[in-house]
């Protein structure tokens, strides 16, 4: 049977270009996979996409995340600790196939080597995501991942931080796909604001070196940073202000809170064009 090409690039790329078209930036959410659990996780993702969510990133919990702050980090134990697998969590992802946005997984390489590099981009394409997120993937590391990528169509997006050096932005900007995350800030997500200045020289410095958007995460959490942030990026990543909606209260109520506070975030992305 010939695989199912997904066009994670083109998918990307078109969700891109409608926002540009509005005269926006493009809103990406970020969300864990079955928290805080699987039917409420599948309301919260529909929530965010009605609420006006351009992409969706799907964490997917690893026990030793490099990146995520406390909020995520919280929220990715429940899940593990409800023995909540991989492949259920992917189960979860196939039945969001009717939301008509690109699905990225955010989750670390040790997820993908585990699972063997061909196998896991297998199952990225089969449950219809766009792309990966692997923050703890270096790219001079990434031959053996990109191959397979390349090979079901699915794009990886690659991080770059304030204190990436020329050579190591441009090694960014050739092998990233879909677009290029620039970090809001140095350390984990959820537990400081943007730096500003910084944030824009960043995605300056990025953006002389691929045609790819250039999205910014870690450090924006509400309305306000998000317009700041939508005045100089292509896109603009929210992930743990949306977690902590979701976890902030009875989970019957958790998919209003994530379209609520998606509706303030989409609404500070169109501002100040």
């Amino acid at each position: 049977m010939t695989p199912v090409t997904v066009n994670g690039s083109e998918q990307i790329a078109a969700a891109f270009e409608r926002a540009a078209a509005e005269d926006r930036a493009a809103l990406i959410v970020y969300l864990t996979a079955c928290f805080p659990d699987p039917a409420t996780s599948r309301a919260c993702f529909e929530a965010a996409v009605e609420a006006g969510a351009d992409i969706l990133e799907i964490g997917v919990p690893f026990s030793d995340p490099m990146m995520d702050g406390p909020i995520i980090q919280q929220a990715n134990q429940h899940v593990l600790d409800a023995g909540t697998s991989v492949g259920e969590q992917l189960d979860l992802v196939r039945s969001l196939g009717h939301l008509d946005v690109p699905k990225l997984v955010m989750t670390y390489v040790t997820i993908a080597d585990t699972r063997g590099y061909a196998s896991f981009a297998d199952e990225l394409a089969d449950a219809g995501l766009a792309g990966v997120i692997l923050p703890d993937l270096p790219v001079p590391e990434a031959d053996a991942w990109l191959a397979e990528a390349r090979r079901r169509d699915l794009a990886t997006v690659f991080l770059a931080s304030s204190i990436s050096s020329d050579e190591r932005l441009d090694a960014i900007g050739q092998a990233s796909s879909g677009w290029v995350y620039a970090t809001g800030l140095l350390g984990v997500t959820g537990v400081k604001s943007i730096a500003g200045d910084i944030t824009r020289d960043l995605v300056g410095r990025v953006r002389a070196r691929t045609d790819l958007p250039v999205a910014v995460g870690i450090g924006v959490k509400d309305r306000a940073s998000a317009a700041e942030v939508a005045t100089y990026a292509d896109g603009v990543i929210v992930g743990s202000s949306i977690v902590s909606a979701a976890a902030d209260g009875d989970p019957a109520g958790a998919p209003a809170r994530v379209a609520a506070l998606v509706r303030e975030l989409r609404e500070g992305v169109a501002a100040n064009r």
